[in-house]
């Protein structure tokens, strides 16, 4: 219903634009406070640049020099012979000496050069050394003997144990270097480094970064 008000007293035709102009003011201020606020808020809240993702890459890196990513129990089995007196005594020993043995990647090999991002596919491509593995560590105290002699000195006991171990280790290093437990290895390496590199991207902003690892071909 029209206002009493308006109809008794009609305003002047050219008051019309003037009344236009005052009731459109404040809605303007509030538009350019709203835009002002807008922008200033922007500005204070935007993301920073991402980082450079092989520096970030790096810095994961230096955290560990040497990583140890597969190890296997190995059980070689080994044998030794002792003779003394010209032959008249004879000993021999049998032995299953547990060994284990660690696959580890130096990452201080690790430099630039052996990264490479595609920021179009936003992937991240590692290029490994070789794996080293470590010196067998053989567990004497749960090594099973079988000792095989009419009378087996001290001496000859001590001897035997000792070209047992010294069999065993060699042995131990030739089935660490069985093709299946280096693949084993290299498996797990690509997994630990591609996660390991994953959440460092992903904290510096690259959500959808993708790891691919490989290693030195000879």
């Amino acid at each position: 219903m029209d206002d009493p008000r308006l109809t008794t007293r009609p305003a002047p035709a050219h008051s019309a634009p003037s009344l236009a102009r005052i009731s459109l003011l404040p809605w303007g201020l509030f538009l350019v406070a709203l835009a002002a606020a807008a922008f200033f808020a922007w500005k204070w809240w935007q993301p920073d640049d991402l980082g450079d993702p092989l520096a970030t890459s790096l810095v994961a890196f230096e955290k560990q020099d040497k990583l140890t990513v597969f190890s296997a129990e190995l059980a070689p089995v080994v044998s030794s012979n002792d003779s003394r007196l010209f032959g008249l005594v004879n000993a021999k020993q049998v032995a299953v000496i547990p060994a284990r043995v660690d696959y580890t990647i130096n990452l201080a090999q690790v430099g630039r050069d052996r990264l490479t991002w595609n920021a179009q596919a936003q992937t991240l491509s590692v290029r490994l050394p070789p794996l080293t593995v470590s010196r067998p560590n053989l567990d004497e105290a749960r090594a099973q003997y079988l000792r095989d002699g009419i009378w087996i000195s001290r001496d000859a006991q001590d001897k035997l144990t000792r070209d047992n171990t010294r069999l065993a280790e060699a042995q131990a290093v030739q089935q660490a270097a069985n093709p299946v437990l280096l693949n084993l290895a290299r498996q797990a390496a690509k997994e630990a480094i591609a996660q390991n590199l994953a959440i460092p991207l992903q904290v510096a902003g690259y959500g959808k970064a993708k790891v691919e690892v490989t290693f030195d071909t000879k």
